[in-house]
């Protein structure tokens, strides 16, 4: 599993020229799953995802978290993070979990993230999504869980 978040001072997604998820300050996280993923290493990359300091304290260093900073959490499923470019000029697709698959436990993935935090967003699964952020710093940090 892996998942590219970025800080964020506002973050949005669009499917068909609606709104399907938004956040304020936050994490934007989009995350690709794995054929191996299961629930666990799911809820361990929430966990990590709500955990990780990348807010500045009162000194200016990343000392907070997500929750510390009362900052909401955009989940977006990503299929193409899984993708293997080591050889040739068009990504092999062969390293993600398969869609039916996928769907269920990104499902299960929301479901924990609402539980462990009360502001939490989504895209919408499978769908063209038009991601609007406003990436702040910019910071960026790809997380992997195995």
């Amino acid at each position: 599993m892996k998942a590219l978040i970025q800080r964020v001072s506002a973050a949005s997604v669009r499917v068909d020229n609606q709104i399907v998820g938004q956040i304020e300050q936050g994490i934007l996280a989009y995350i690709g799953l794995g054929p191996e993923d299961t629930l666990k290493s799911a809820q361990k990359m929430i966990d990590k995802i709500l955990s990780y300091r990348i807010f500045d304290n009162d000194a200016g260093k990343l000392d907070k978290n997500v929750q510390q900073v009362a900052g909401g959490l955009l989940l977006v499923s990503q299929f193409t993070l899984m993708a293997k470019t080591d050889k040739g000029r068009r990504p092999d697709f062969g390293g993600a979990m398969p869609p039916a698959q996928a769907s269920e436990l990104f499902k299960q993935m929301i479901d924990y993230a609402k539980q462990q935090h009360d502001k939490v967003a989504t895209g919408e699964f499978g769908a063209n999504m038009l991601v609007q952020a406003d990436n702040d710093g910019p910071l960026n940090f790809i997380l992997e869980i195995s």
